[in-house]
């Protein structure tokens, strides 16, 4: 006896009893108004299969029915229209954690500011301070300076880029230098700094997935008879070995 068809609010679409039920499951799988596209998508092609599925002929009949092939097909659906859910909450559950450190970083910044009477002469000391506070210059501090000192954007951004303790990207907690300056650099200091890349896993002007290491060159750090030096968080060390390296680096927090 065939299985009676019923007709599904989703799509228009003619279904088994069965495949409503999994539509059913998707509705209700689906947040209202979210409709994925592969999800349509696959059921339109869906529609297109069994809107004008023929009898099966007798030599077809060790075929899977049509009725069975559709119901895994929505099944696959559904798992799809599930891992789209489980991507889109990550997306959102992401979005979240950027608009908190947003607000974060501007009420910082306005307490900055406020802090120096909202007076324009003082924009460097502000950025120094939302560097210091930050390890960098974020956009969205950089932006509310601007409108609160009533500074265009570009301006601030000049300076930014002038002087070279800001940057405008994220450094580490922990900053680590080598000299390349010319007394170092005869007593090796290009063989140094390969070690301290090395170890740190990183190259010069980066900084570490874990945000804990920056590492930078220096042209000269006035302490030539040392060479070649790395500064770690300004305490100078002369040309350290690899296992001492790794000491130090395991000692910052």
């Amino acid at each position: 006896m065939a299985k009676q068809k019923n007709k599904s609010a989703f799509v228009g679409l003619k279904v088994t009893s069965e495949q409503a039920e999994t539509l059913a499951r998707l509705q209700r799988t689906l947040k209202p108004g979210t409709k994925t596209e592969v999800l349509l998508k696959g059921l339109e092609l869906l529609a297109a299969r069994t809107a004008d599925a023929s009898p099966p002929q007798p030599r077809e009949i060790l075929s899977p029915a049509p009725e069975l092939a559709a119901s895994d097909e929505l099944e696959r659906l559904e798992s799809q229209a599930l891992r789209y859910l489980s991507d889109l909450q990550e997306t959102r559950n992401r979005s979240e954690e950027v608009m908190r450190r947003m607000v974060k970083n501007i009420a910082q910044t306005d307490k900055i500011i406020t802090h120096y009477g909202s007076d324009r002469n003082y924009l460097i000391q502000i950025l120094l301070d939302i560097q210091r506070d930050n390890r960098w210059l974020p956009r969205d501090a950089l932006m509310w300076v601007s409108e609160k000192l009533d500074i265009p954007l570009s301006r601030i951004y000049h300076i930014a880029t002038f002087y070279k303790a800001f940057s405008l990207v994220p450094q580490g907690r922990h900053q680590v230098s080598v000299c390349l300056g010319t007394a170092c650099h005869v007593r090796g200091a290009p063989r140094l700094l390969e070690k301290v890349a090395d170890s740190l896993q990183i190259r010069p002007g980066e900084t570490s997935r874990d945000l804990k290491f920056s590492l930078n060159t220096v042209n000269c750090l006035g302490c030539c008879a040392l060479g070649p030096v790395m500064v770690v968080d300004e305490a100078y060390h002369s040309n350290p070995t690899t296992a001492e390296m790794a000491d130090i680096f395991a000692a910052c927090d």
